[in-house]
């Protein structure tokens, strides 16, 4: 079950009951999105992109989506979003989370009538949108396709430790271009050895309110 929970920059988040843990930081589920995913991950890469492909690992509540899809709308970036999740929530629950306050009430709507449909086939939001959320385990999640942004927001190594294995890791990697960004709002020295051991520049930011840092890592050209 998965209980609203408010959070100190006033958003809400969920609680699972059966993980253990909040989907987003209880210091802000708004200001962590924002700081980890938007800012030092999506801005980051796309200062010089007419176009952006990003692979979320953990779709979760769609917080990152939205917002990542009002800030392309707003620069003219066509956005195509792959966002694996194992445990879909219902429409219903996303609804009660009150995210639709802090996006344009268009990007809402746009998000919320083709989430069902995501689930199951790649939708066309808009012109300047896809979205897909394959209903699987990144284990188990393979393309072809080739992202030039992860956000890896998989639950933490305390309450989801088999997300965070040198292996699984190496295997999310593998879907960044050469050049590609790797961001999340951990930073441990065993997530620093694996993603170097992938041939990534690893790079120490300030964290989100809560958190001292965080991670951003490049993925080698070439």
């Amino acid at each position: 079950m998965n209980i609203i929970t408010p959070t100190a920059d006033g958003s809400n988040t969920l609680y699972n009951e059966t993980i253990g843990e909040h989907y987003h930081s209880k210091h802000g589920a708004l200001q962590e999105s924002k700081h980890v995913f938007i800012d030092a991950g999506l801005k980051f890469t796309s200062a010089n992109l007419t176009e952006i492909s990003i692979f979320e690992v953990g779709f979760g509540t769609g917080l990152n989506f939205i917002l990542s899809f009002e800030y392309c709308a707003a620069n003219n970036i066509k956005l195509n979003y792959t966002s694996i999740e194992a445990f879909p929530l219902p429409t219903a629950v996303i609804e009660q989370t009150g995210y639709a306050a802090y996006v344009l009430e268009v990007i809402w709507a746009d998000f919320i009538s083709n989430y069902p449909d995501a689930l199951k086939a790649p939708q066309k939001l808009t012109s300047l949108c896809n979205l897909e959320i394959p209903h699987t385990t990144l284990a188990e999640y393979q393309s072809d396709q080739k992202f030039d942004v992860i956000y890896y927001d998989a639950f933490s190594v305390q309450h989801q430790p088999e997300m965070w294995s040198d292996e699984i890791i190496a295997h999310a990697c593998s879907f960044l271009k050469p050049g590609g960004v790797f961001v999340t709002y951990a930073i441990t020295g065993k997530l620093k050895r694996a993603i170097k051991a992938c041939g990534f520049t690893i790079e120490k930011l300030p964290g989100a309110p809560g958190k001292r840092e965080m991670l951003r890592a490049t993925k080698a050209e070439g």
